[in-house]
């Protein structure tokens, strides 16, 4: 649903005597919170153009079709007067054909659009280029833009540079090869932010690189991105085994909420990554999972998963083995990693600990890592704990299991009692004011400081994230609506 902008269609009156508008400091427009220091309206790619853009500066593309228009938005603006390519009205602005938007310079602003009914012949659709610094995409939809040929690889958000965000955007539908959005490496931290995302349903590819979200390669997986993903929604992202394919350091993935999506959260390279306050819904999916765990000194915490069906390395946490004198590109040894204060309930496989002894040459267990204070609450014919390989010198404290099978030998620091979890409005299970975790979190873990075991009850934030509140365009409604919780 497309919403009016009042707003926008006052300014637009003011703009009838011309293409552009010149004003005083005194009658500075403000249009969508900025300055609208200059402001430039055009029709076509040429128009874009021909523009001479100064820090500022917006520029406002007519609603209507757009085909075969392929922008390129060069520019430099500042901190304090970025330069805007806006829709007249968000929504309203339709890219077709072979329409793309290539982003090159600083502080600009991309707002408002939608590709639709059409493709690129290899050519990604938005490029923040290698000379683009604190750019932003937002409020822009890509939907089923897919070539003809699903075996045509080339990626719908390309981001180069650094310091950029991608936020309230709808992107869904992608049939062909090539990750939905790629975060490139450099040889320094590129500290993006990806938010408030709705991606929708992507469907699987024959061929290895379809994820949804990739952040690096192999090539650059020694080197901190420092990038954090947040407050995005996965549904139904089956694109391949990884949904996000993180190969870098020193990421943050938090408060995301994967909704029966045939794939895991994998932390595929790179080391000193933070997973923490996502929620995982599967509704009984046979091949949705849930976080996958390579490399080192990463810290896993106050995750939720419900009915997750997946098993081995698709398990709810599966820590794999690695491969001794790993290339780059391989699977390096997990060590000292922290799994902490996570819960699952109703989950075929909890945990899996050595997944994927044997295959690709990986033979090294995880070591010197802790499993604590987790709450697992489980149906009899579930598997709690599975140990694909021994782990080396593990520490288990405070995990708190029910409805495991008595045949199940389980370490020391995993205590079978009934969690008195209940399921709340919401479609999700808290424990109860007699439950035993609440104040049951024991040990030196300050990244999850808490006094209760397993995830934290729902707070607002999250509650609106379920239901997808802020999430996505400000002119679409309605995407909660289908992200319905099975019990």
């Amino acid at each position: 649903m497309i919403k009016k902008n009042s707003v926008i269609a006052s300014l637009l009156l003011l703009l009838a005597v011309g293409t552009s508008c010149e004003k005083s400091p005194a009658e500075k427009l403000t249009l969508n919170s900025i300055a609208c220091v200059q402001c430039h309206t055009i029709q076509s790619a040429a128009d874009l153009q021909a523009l001479s853009l100064q820090p500022g500066d917006t520029v406002i593309m007519k609603s209507g079709q757009w085909t075969n228009q392929e922008l390129t938005f060069s520019a430099q603006g500042t901190k304090q007067q970025p330069i805007v390519l806006m829709a007249e009205q968000r929504g309203a602005v339709i890219m077709k054909g072979t329409s793309s938007v290539s982003i090159t310079g600083q502080w600009l602003v991309v707002d408002g659009l939608v590709f639709q009914e059409g493709y690129t012949t290899g050519k990604n659709v938005v490029d923040f280029t290698s000379s683009s610094s604190n750019c932003r995409l937002t409020n822009t939809s890509i939907v089923d833009y897919n070539p003809p040929a699903a075996t045509t690889d080339y990626r719908w958000v390309s981001i180069n540079g650094s310091y950029h965000r991608i936020d309230h955007c709808y992107l869904k539908g992608k049939t062909h090869q090539g990750p939905t959005m790629v975060v490139w490496g450099t040889s320094k931290p590129m500290k993006h932010r990806i938010d408030h995302n709705f991606f929708g349903e992507r469907a699987a590819v024959p061929d290895n690189g379809g994820e949804t979200i990739r952040v690096g390669t192999s090539d650059w997986s020694m080197t901190n991105a420092l990038t954090t993903i947040e407050d995005n929604i996965f549904q139904r992202c089956n694109g391949e085994t990884e949904i996000i394919s993180n190969k870098m350091g020193a990421d943050t993935i938090r408060n995301n909420y994967f909704y029966e999506s045939q794939g895991t959260l994998c932390l595929r390279h790179g080391n000193g990554s933070a997973v923490y306050g996502n929620y995982f819904v599967g509704n009984g999916n046979s091949a949705a999972g849930g976080i996958r765990i390579i490399g080192e000194d990463h810290l896993v915490y106050n995750n939720y998963f419900q009915n997750m069906a997946g098993t081995g390395q698709k398990a709810a946490l599966a820590i794999m083995d690695g491969v001794p004198n790993s290339p780059l590109s391989g699977y390096f040894q997990v060590k000292r990693v922290k799994v902490v204060a996570n819960t699952m309930i109703k989950c075929k496989q909890s945990f899996d600990i050595g997944s994927g002894k044997g295959g690709n040459s990986r033979t090294l267990p995880p070591t010197d890592g802790n499993i604590a204070n987790n709450v697992v609450s489980q149906s009899a014919q579930s598997t709690m704990l599975t140990f694909t390989d021994q782990p080396v010198n593990f520490v288990y404290q405070g995990n708190i299991v029910f409805d495991v099978p008595t045949s199940q030998q389980l370490p020391a620091g995993f205590t079978r009692v009934n969690p008195q979890y209940t399921l709340t409005t919401d479609g999700i299970y808290e424990p109860t004011s007699n439950s035993p975790v609440l104040g049951a979190f024991v040990g030196n873990y300050p990244f999850a400081a808490a006094a209760d075991a397993g995830a934290p009850k729902l707070d607002t934030k999250h509650r609106d994230l379920l239901k997808a509140q802020n999430i996505g365009p400000v002119f679409m409604t309605g995407l909660g609506n289908s992200l319905v919780i099975n019990p």
